[in-house]
């Protein structure tokens, strides 16, 4: 069975290159009919940061990634964690110890001598192996004496790797805990993956997992190393090139489908062409064979470009919850039960949903001095009051607050009272919003509400009029 996993370490945020790989990795266990496997690599405690795990799986469900299984004590939902698989390591370290393939030592890491083959090698080597660890003692491996480590990677070709550029490396550390690159090779053994995808910048580590794989006697997986994910500078991406973290782009209110699209199609495309694809159309269409060897440019413009499509044709409901949180309600004094009407205007207008609020300026108008003054001094004209009492009666006998009845009712009370065009629409807009330019005005009224809109219009008979 066709098998991948994704193991990240909870040491940050899942960086969307991260996120990346776990896309492709699910794509193709999903095209072939197999298991996604979910493994967190937590062994380096030093490193571990509290709530990191928590906020990654978080991450990984948003985008709608799950897993096929988990340990048996944790149940289907729960990853593998590294940290729980101890007697894993042990059992392994003990076979490549009988086998002659590792040692103890208890120099320091700087004790060790170069070998005439160029290695790192000390005086532990010679150890008995059925001797006891001593106090502090670390597991090396013991590089055999060839001449290279020949990896075949589906994307990079034959890479070889000459043995002399590998030192007698460690695998338990000296408090028992694995090192990643023997942990790694074990687990993916014993969980029987298949197909290895991972970042480019694993290549280095893969020949001291081929050693560790050789040496349990263990057949090879499939290794694939998919390119680095550069800025617009083809730097590496980084804080400077803006949000790095799936958090961030969740925060700055991407959708989960538009963020899986792009990062979906990062190093490999579809045969057809197209840019915007659904899930099911990306697990049918995904091929290892498709991904190139060439670094991905993260192109936030092209990002943003497709998450309006589906900005777009999300249905109305959903937008408006959607939309909800990101509406400074306080700023726009918007009720749950007018969000649709807000969702239908800002469709065509927004991006990601946090632009909601910049879009909403423009149908509620800026609150400053100058807005103000501009409502002011339209209310105190006399004729501009005629035409907006006129407009207020037509709106306010509106059975329902609907757009095109909106824009009825505005043309009927500019005949009411004997105006059109600009001698219409300027006072209404100028009393509404404070501008004299901006969204059509049945949008406008529309996103603020009846009773918003109709408090801002005087009646007829009123004061002034």
């Amino acid at each position: 069975m066709f098998r991948t996993r994704f193991a990240p370490s909870p040491t940050g945020h899942l960086h969307v290159g991260g996120a990346r790989t776990a896309i492709l990795n699910w794509l193709l266990a999903r095209h072939h009919g197999g298991s996604f496997v979910l493994r967190i690599e937590d062994t380096d405690r030093e490193r571990n940061v509290p709530g990191a795990e928590a906020a990654l799986l978080d991450d990984l469900r948003w985008l709608g990634l799950d897993w096929d299984e988990g340990p048996d004590t944790g149940g289907p939902h729960a990853p593998y964690r590294q940290s729980e698989r101890s007697s894993l390591y042990r059992d392994a370290a003990g076979r490549l110890l009988r086998g002659g393939h590792a040692y103890w030592c208890t120099c320091p890491p700087t004790g060790q001598d170069e070998t005439a083959q160029g290695r790192r090698r000390c005086g532990c080597a010679d150890r008995d192996p059925a001797e006891v660890a001593p106090p502090g003692a670390a597991l090396r491996f013991r590089v055999p004496d060839q001449a290279e480590v020949v990896v075949d990677d589906v994307i990079r070709g034959t890479v070889r790797f000459p043995v002399s550029d590998i030192e007698d490396f460690v695998l338990l550390r000296s408090d028992g805990l694995p090192t990643y690159n023997f942990a790694a090779a074990v687990d993916d053994a014993e969980m029987r993956i298949t197909h290895v995808v991972r970042g480019v910048d694993h290549l280095n580590n893969t020949p001291k997992q081929v050693l560790v794989y050789h040496a349990l006697g263990r057949a090879l997986p499939v290794f694939a190393h998919i390119p680095l994910i550069l800025g617009p500078d083809r730097q590496k991406l980084s804080k400077r090139h803006g949000a790095t973290s799936v958090a961030e782009h969740r925060r700055q209110g991407y959708l989960p489908e538009a963020l899986f699209n792009y990062l979906s199609l990062l190093s490999w495309s579809s045969p057809s062409g197209e840019e915007k694809l659904p899930r099911e159309r990306l697990a049918a269409e995904v091929e290892l064979d498709r991904v190139g060897a060439s670094d991905a440019v993260f192109d936030r413009d092209k990002l943003r470009w497709l998450s309006s499509r589906y900005v777009q044709e999300m249905p109305p409901g959903q937008l408006a919850r959607a939309l909800a949180p990101f509406v400074d309600r306080e700023r726009f004094p918007v009720a749950d039960e007018e969000m649709p009407a807000v969702a239908a205007a800002l469709r065509e207008r927004i991006s990601v949903l946090a632009d909601a609020d910049g879009q909403l300026e423009h149908f509620f108008g800026p609150d400053t001095p100058e807005a103000r003054e501009a409502r002011e001094r339209v209310l105190a004209d006399g004729e501009a009051r005629r035409v907006l009492a006129a407009v207020r009666a037509r709106l306010a006998a509106l059975p329902e607050w609907e757009e095109a009845a909106i824009k009825s009712a505005i043309a009927e009370g500019g005949r009411d009272a004997g105006a059109k065009g600009r001698a219409l629409f300027l006072p209404v807009r100028l009393a509404l919003t404070g501008e004299e330019h901006g969204p059509d005005l049945p949008g406008v009224a529309l996103v603020q509400g009846r009773a918003r809109v109709l408090a801002a219009l005087p009646e007829i008979g009123g004061e002034g009029a």
